[in-house]
């Protein structure tokens, strides 16, 4: 029996059309992410390969669906990406309900991360911010708490500039009109930081001189 209330024809969900040019707007932003951004996230990679076997820490923050990216990250880290691994140390602040909750209620929205950052970034440590339009007020004191803290600050955003990739001391900035494919492109840059790190931690620690301390414990001692 044929059911009345399925839907018919040409007006069944989206038009074709705009599902066409979402694709071909998404398809456009990962050629030039492609060719703008792999070296970054691969330097990305062996930089957490280098710090989290040591005892640093990533902390990742961002609002809307830019906090699902982040915990998405933080997941890929604590549990695994791909391959069998050791869990490594990575926190997603905003999933700190009570902190956050807290926070807003007595200093304001603006603090929730900058003073989580305070209480658990350590010199050394890497802060990693999404945000798809770089403004969010909350994310910026973030990133200059961090860096007073001596965290190494990235930015994920999208087109630049932005006063998020200023505040940052690394930022990789998706080139597209949409806050939907930004977030799509940001989404491929947390699955590539997860190859490259993976692919980083089953190489072995790169070479260090004797008496060289760890990337972590050096950063700590000049902070």
């Amino acid at each position: 029996m044929t059911d009345p209330h399925a839907p018919t024809g040409p007006a069944a969900g989206p038009p074709l059309a705009a599902a066409q040019a979402h694709c071909r707007a998404l398809i456009d932003a990962l050629t030039v992410f492609r060719e703008r951004h792999l070296g970054t996230l691969d330097r990305w990679g062996a930089h957490l390969a280098a710090v989290l076997p040591v005892g640093g820490r990533l902390l990742a923050a961002g609002n809307g669906g830019s906090a699902a990216q982040a915990q998405h990250l933080t997941a890929e880290l604590v549990g695994r990406y791909q391959r069998e691994r050791p869990a490594f140390s990575a926190i997603s602040l905003h999933a700190e309900t009570s902190s956050v909750t807290a926070i807003g209620n007595d200093y304001g929205f603006d603090q929730v991360y900058a003073r989580q950052v305070a209480a658990h970034g350590r010199p050394g440590d890497v802060l990693v911010l999404l945000s798809t339009s770089g403004r969010s007020a909350n994310l910026v004191l973030a990133a200059a708490t961090a860096r007073r803290a001596g965290l190494l600050v990235w930015a994920v955003t999208g087109p630049g500039p932005n006063p998020l990739a200023e505040a940052a001391d690394e930022a990789l900035c998706v080139e597209a009109a949409t806050t939907a494919t930004v977030q799509e492109a940001h989404l491929v840059a947390v699955h590539l930081l997860c190859e490259s790190f993976d692919a980083a931690v089953a190489a072995g620690p790169p070479a260090r001189a004797a008496g060289a301390a760890s990337p972590v414990l050096a950063h700590r001692r000049m902070s």
